[in-house]
């Protein structure tokens, strides 16, 4: 029989507790602290992901019952409603920023080989924002419309891994063209994105950093077609042109020439036109790089529906942004657990197998992955038969 540690201790050896530890130094957190520290704090908010805790109050009740297991847990502070709910308040949310920022860079580099439909020697990113949607009464400070509230997560995904490797969390109504003067630029790498960040002075930033974009094109372009390139009509290319831009601001913020590629997509019925300022790759394959931008609508919808951020434990800005960070931290820590251990299941199968069994002294290994079942066939069939027949 299995004596050995939780199952939640066992998901936190995945952690860096050094940079945890860095983390909370660079920003105090520990300060005049005495019952809730940093780190007890961030295991009860990743208890709270990864076991699917609605409230404070519903944290502090599915705690307290867990008795002296909280100890193994590696939670050393008393836990209560009110003193998680002062600490999330307080305590800085670059604190969690930074741990997922590091988390994002070992996860990273374990994806760095994982194939994403194409086979590219470049780096794809794809750029995109979902807005979640707050009560404006209880979240003043999230301006969006007259009556309502949000906040808009600005996500730019690594397509190898399906990894966020830079989030920036704004009020609801922040224009997206806005968050393109933040993103770290890398020469050589691929940024796509959707007709709604179209800002040709932004996008000529991209093209002076000698990195790549790919983007949907508005149907009002104005533009001149200089060349002119053959496409195979039986894979759904229309057309493949080298433009210069007409329009009286856009011609002055985007000087250079862009490739215009137009392909219609028979099983949706719908024509796509794309811009690109490379003009290297087959226009098929630029189609193909929009096409992976989905990615980041699904991973959009997958934290929606799986980690805790449409119902928030806090109402003030630092609250709400120190439970997301810890939601993409835990994301982040669940992708690194299943590429060390190798395993085959989904990052949903993953979740839902350990929100059940997290306070479990069982291998971590043997509860995710087959194994389990195997050693339940074993011994079945070594079963003695109680009739013959």
């Amino acid at each position: 029989m299995y004596t050995g540690r939780l199952i939640f201790s066992q998901v936190m050896d995945f952690l860096p507790k050094h940079a945890f530890d860095t983390c909370v130094q660079r920003y105090h957190g520990n300060y005049r602290v005495r019952h809730l520290t940093c780190w007890d704090q961030y295991l009860c908010m990743a208890f709270a992901q990864l076991t699917y805790r609605e409230s404070l109050r519903d944290i502090e009740a599915c705690l307290r019952a867990l008795g002296p297991k909280l100890y193994h847990a590696g939670l050393r502070g008393s836990v209560s409603k009110s003193t998680l709910a002062e600490a999330n308040e307080n305590r800085d949310y670059r604190i969690y920023a930074d741990l997922a920022g590091v988390l994002i860079v070992h996860a990273r580099a374990l994806y760095k080989k994982e194939d994403f439909g194409l086979s590219l020697d470049h780096t794809v990113y794809a750029f995109d924002s979902t807005t979640i949607d707050l009560c404006l009464s209880l979240f003043p400070w999230a301006q969006f419309r007259k009556r309502k509230g949000a906040i808009k997560l600005h996500t730019l995904m690594d397509l190898r891994g399906s990894l966020p490797c830079f989030i920036s969390i704004t009020v609801g109504k922040t224009n997206d063209k806005l968050a393109l003067d933040d993103l770290p630029l890398e020469p050589g790498a691929f940024y796509i994105m959707d007709r709604g960040y179209i800002d040709f002075a932004r996008l000529y930033v991209i093209t002076k950093r000698a990195a790549f974009f790919v983007i949907r094109s508005k149907n009002n372009l104005h533009y001149a077609r200089g060349a002119y390139r053959h496409v195979d009509k039986d894979t759904g290319l229309r057309s493949d042109q080298t433009i210069r831009l007409q329009g009286l601001k856009s011609a002055k913020r985007y000087p250079a020439p862009v490739r215009r590629i137009t392909f219609f997509d028979e099983q949706t019925r719908t024509r796509f036109v794309f811009l690109t300022n490379n003009f290297i790759l087959p226009a098929l394959t630029i189609a193909k790089l929009y096409k992976c931008r989905w990615q980041v609508e699904l991973f959009f919808k997958w934290i929606k529906q799986h980690l805790r951020i449409k119902t928030f434990y806090g109402t003030s800005q630092n609250a709400v942004k120190t439970q997301i960070w810890i939601a993409i931290s835990v994301y982040v820590l669940v992708s690194i657990i299943k590429k060390r251990l190798g395993l085959e299941l989904s990052l949903h199968e993953i979740l839902q197998i350990l929100s059940i069994t997290l306070f479990e002294k069982v291998p971590m290994a043997q509860v995710v992955t087959k194994s389990y079942d195997k050693n339940l066939e074993i011994n079945a069939s070594n079963q003695l038969k109680l009739f013959d027949f």
